[in-house]
């Protein structure tokens, strides 16, 4: 009896260390984090994205500019300006094309990729930075599908991705 007390006093203890070092070892993840310090930098300025691409969908300049401000204005306390922010945002839609990523085995494409690109020039001369990087996203659809009954959908999804790498790149702790 004395070797099966043990084993469960062991067991109990282990199963305690084990729920106490579980609860000791929490992550906190924040994905609006920030690296602005808000004392030095009280304002942004977005200009407006230009489509630039030879081929695009009418409707992506101003889906795209909507989110990207809406990022800046739901995630940081900016006030945006129309001149002379203490931070800069401006650029262009450079690229909006698709190509066919999978063929099937009749030889026809069985997958596309819809992918676009912005450009983006950042400056906050309060902060001493500045840069000038292309952001690229891509979205598959099924080739069965007419891209116009996706499109959509798709340049939601690219523009969701795109303003999240610009947010991080400018102004996240990341």
């Amino acid at each position: 009896m004395g070797l099966k007390t043990n084993r469960l006093v062991i067991a109990t203890l282990t199963a305690a260390a084990l729920l106490v070092g579980l609860a000791a070892c929490s992550v906190k993840y924040s994905f609006t984090s920030t690296s602005i310090n808000y004392d030095i930098v009280k304002t942004i300025q977005m200009d407006n994205v230009a489509n630039r691409a030879p081929y695009g969908w009418a409707p992506m300049e101003a889906m795209f500019n909507n989110k990207l401000q809406d990022r800046f204005v739901n995630q940081t306390r900016l006030r945006q300006v129309k001149r002379g922010g203490d931070m800069h945002i401006a650029g262009e839609i450079t690229a909006y094309d698709q190509f066919n990523k999978a063929i099937s085995a009749d030889g026809f494409s069985s997958q596309v990729q819809l992918r676009m690109t912005v450009n983006i020039r950042y400056d906050c001369p309060k902060m001493n930075k500045q840069w000038e990087k292309q952001f690229t996203a891509t979205s598959q659809y099924d080739a069965s599908q007419s891209l116009s009954a996706v499109q959509e959908q798709l340049v939601t999804e690219m523009i969701n991705d795109l303003t999240d790498q610009i947010f991080n790149a400018s102004v996240a702790d990341w």
